[in-house]
């Protein structure tokens, strides 16, 4: 179970950074989702490696290939199953550390867990594995869609570089339009500048990604165990590099309760908040109101300096690694958080029809 995420609308993912290939199994898929191929392969490529200098330069395609689950162009209700082809692996580039642990890596971790790792890339630890989520996640998204739900991410810090405005104060069309995905084009430029700066050290830098979800009705989400906002924070710390997960106003907690209450009011019938403190979701439910969470990364584990290690033996050493690497997760991790958000937001729409229908 550990390699599958949701109750209905579910993935279970497979695959290795340099093995064949990664893919998926998508189980609960509604029938007769018209599946927009150019989108999801959009979505592919804004994940993809190599797509700016920003970026590391492995160039793969990227493209997708399904098996089952759609016929005419739309989802049968069956089994999804997908893949996606791995052609420009490096796998020499490890050669000189498969004896050794990486520093904030999970080579020590899996060898304890399992007595066997997969030394090129990391495996199964690596976030090409995230390429199973974006697929999975944008047929969520055209789902989504149908229902009037659209998620939205975007790079909001870089270092000491953040924005400092509500969400709502920026233009989201601004996003795709610089290689941060930052809807800020002045602070992107900034953005770019530090990462370019710190790739050339051989170093990396991490940052914040915010996501905006519009259209959310109410009453998503369940009492206790499986409440939305703890969803949706199981489904971003599973991402590769995140570190920290907060909604609604979050760790801003110097206020006084009256001071950030969402007071309720009524307007042409329907119940409303004058303001959003609660990110959109009460109780563990959604209240009908924009749901906005914030997600940390921390910088990439590996860079390309001289670091001490120990060795599989024990042995305190040196080394430097070696390899095509991101300097910054950002601007690839965004498309990456929308899908898992979009996944939540299917599942947890579609457990709640469920819910009523068993009423």
């Amino acid at each position: 179970m550990s390699n599958t995420f949701g109750k209905i609308f579910s993935l279970t993912s497979f695959g290795e950074s340099h093995g064949r290939g990664v893919g998926g199994i998508i189980d609960g898929c509604p029938a007769g989702i018209e599946l927009d191929i150019p989108f999801i392969q959009n979505e592919l490529n804004r994940r993809k490696p190599g797509q700016s200098n920003l970026t590391t330069s492995r160039d793969e395609a990227d493209a997708v290939e399904f098996f089952s689950g759609v016929f005419d162009g739309k989802t049968t209700g069956t089994p999804i199953a997908f893949s996606i082809w791995n052609a420009k692996q490096r796998s020499g580039d490890y050669d000189s550390m498969k004896e050794l642990y990486r520093p904030s890596h999970a080579d020590y971790t899996y060898q304890l867990k399992y007595g066997i790792r997969d030394k090129r890339g990391g495996g199964r630890s690596s976030a090409r594995e995230t390429i199973a989520r974006v697929v999975t996640g944008s047929i969520a998204k055209l789902a989504l869609k149908q229902l009037g739900i659209k998620v939205t991410a975007y790079t909001s810090q870089v270092g000491p570089f953040q924005l400092d405005k509500d969400y709502s104060a920026y233009d989201f069309n601004e996003i795709e339009q610089n290689p941060v995905r930052c809807p800020d084009p002045e602070m992107a430029g900034k953005m770019a500048a530090l990462i370019t700066e710190v790739k050339t050290k051989g170093d990396t830098i991490g940052g914040v990604v915010t996501c905006v979800i519009k259209g959310v009705p109410v009453g998503l989400g369940e009492p206790v165990f499986y409440k939305l906002h703890a969803t949706l924070g199981a489904a971003m710390l599973s991402i590769n590099a995140v570190k920290g997960f907060e909604y609604g106003s979050g760790f801003d907690v110097n206020h006084l309760g009256s001071a950030v209450n969402d007071v309720f009011y009524s307007k042409n019938g329907e119940i409303r908040t004058r303001s959003n403190n609660s990110g959109g979701i009460q109780g563990g439910i959604s209240n009908g109101e924009d749901i906005y969470f914030r997600v940390a990364f921390k910088p990439v584990a590996t860079i390309l300096k001289n670091q001490h290690t120990v060795d599989t033996s024990g042995n305190e050493i040196e080394f430097k690694a070696h390899g095509r690497h991101d300097p910054c997760v950002l601007p690839r991790a965004v498309p990456v958080v929308e899908a898992m958000a979009a996944i939540v937001l299917l599942d947890m729409y579609l457990l709640s029809k469920t819910n009523k229908l068993s009423q």
